[in-house]
């Protein structure tokens, strides 16, 4: 970040007054007004309801430009790092700000793979939940709680007690959400093993049982490693802003990821690729595509298609590309095509990229749309939709509170509002109203 002689004058026009914002400037990605001092001089606060124009930090992990369809993690294009990279890697990357020599990553990967194991007792407080209780409604309880079982590493002022939370929180996440998906399913939990990768790792924990061996896929282990690859970090998004607002506070880093998994519960956030599923089940059979297709051009209809388009990315997600090749690649090794689900994704997906009106809206299929299909096929439900996105997205809030709390500049959160209520009144006694 930079400023230089650049600024912007804001002018009032009923006193004639101005005043000099100075413009800071970023590697990339549009000048910044710093408002800073607005208040002070102005005696007015700026106005901007979910925070789409305000940069509420400085940061040097993500870089998205959504009218060209780029994703950057540290520089480096995510399609290059979902091909030639795996997750492990990627999240040294995100962690550190480079890629690691392969000393580096070996060492990193036994240390995440030394904690994978949750304290004997959180089994106990998992019992306390109801068996058909939400994945996610158990995470957030189980995350949240991992401060009570693991209260040796939470002086954020701390590096080594940062690292150590860090590596925990990444190494246990996919750990806890298998714990919850066994528990749901009333099948005994499934221990982690050493020898397995991380998505490898994952995989085991969901579908093994002591009757039988899991048989690891190699193609499905790969796609869940470009899938948490995919998912790893997306810039300032609810949850992370939701992460780095909690940590503001001085709150411990379990507390803090454990509200950025709450906020990633949302239908409107992490709930996009089971909105996807239950669009498809509503829709019903491939024949009636065609039918829901013109629903969805109909403004006066209230039916949308859910895994089109992207609010950040105005062109196309470059994540949907690379999900797309995974997702037929999953299915071609799978053989389910002909699963009445996925014969309505597959055509939806023909019509969305041949239709002028699709094209012309650019509402090209999404990652959420592809990560749906995919992880139908592979048989996980849709209530573990989320809970597998807070497994990739772990990393990327632990990178982001680890800089926020490093960062001189930030202070607590405390935005401020545009009160429209009652001017102040006096209290009237109950009998004379």
């Amino acid at each position: 970040m930079s400023s230089n002689e650049k600024s912007f004058t804001l002018t009032d026009n009923s006193s004639g007054k101005s005043w000099e914002l100075p413009v800071m400037h970023g590697t990339l990605g549009p000048d910044v007004i710093d408002v800073r001092k607005l208040y002070a001089d102005t005696g007015c606060f700026t106005y901007d309801p979910g925070f789409t124009s305000t940069g509420s930090c400085e940061s040097k992990i993500t870089f998205i430009d959504g009218d060209e369809g780029v994703l950057l993690y540290r520089g480096y294009p995510i399609e290059q790092l979902a091909e030639k990279s795996d997750f492990m890697e990627v999240c040294y990357l995100l962690l550190y700000g480079n890629l690691p020599s392969a000393a580096d990553k070996v060492k990193f990967e036994h240390d995440i793979t030394y904690h994978t194991m949750v304290h004997e007792q959180m089994q106990t407080f998992l019992r306390g939940f109801r068996r058909d209780a939400h994945p996610m409604a158990v995470m957030c309880g189980m995350v949240g709680a991992l401060s009570a079982f693991y209260h040796d590493s939470l002086d954020i002022s701390n590096p080594k007690h940062r690292m150590v939370s860090s590596y925990r929180m990444i190494a246990k996440m996919p750990t806890i959400a298998a714990l919850a998906y066994k528990y749901n399913l009333g099948q005994p939990y499934t221990y982690p093993k050493n020898k397995l990768r991380y998505a490898e790792n994952f995989l085991h924990m969901m579908f093994s049982n002591p009757c039988e061996e899991y048989e690891m896929d190699p193609v499905l282990a790969r796609a869940m490693d470009v899938i948490l690859i995919l998912h790893a970090d997306h810039e300032q998004n609810a949850s992370t802003s939701t992460v780095r607002l909690a940590g503001s506070s001085g709150a411990n880093p379990f507390a803090c990821i454990a509200a950025g998994v709450a906020s990633l519960w949302g239908p409107a956030h992490g709930g996009a690729n089971e909105a996807v599923l239950n669009m498809l089940e509503e829709i019903g059979d491939k024949k009636n595509v065609g039918k829901f297709v013109e629903k969805a051009k109909n403004k006066d209809d209230p039916f949308r298609l859910m895994g089109f388009g992207h609010r950040v990315y105005k062109n196309f997600d470059p994540r949907s590309r690379v999900m797309r090749t995974q997702c037929h690649k999953v299915l071609d090794a799978l053989g389910v095509h002909d699963e009445p689900l996925l014969e309505i994704a597959l055509e939806l997906e023909k019509i969305a990229l041949e239709d002028p009106y699709f094209i012309e809206k650019k509402l090209y299929p999404n990652v959420d749309f592809y990560s749906g299909i995919i992880f139908k096929a592979m048989g996980i439900p849709t209530t573990m939709f989320t809970a597998l996105f807070a497994v990739a997205r772990t990393v990327g809030w632990i990178a982001q509170w680890n800089e926020m709390i490093e960062d001189p500049s930030q202070k607590i959160g405390r935005p401020r509002q545009l009160f429209t209520g009652a001017e102040k009144r006096d209290y009237v006694d109950i009998k004379k109203r």
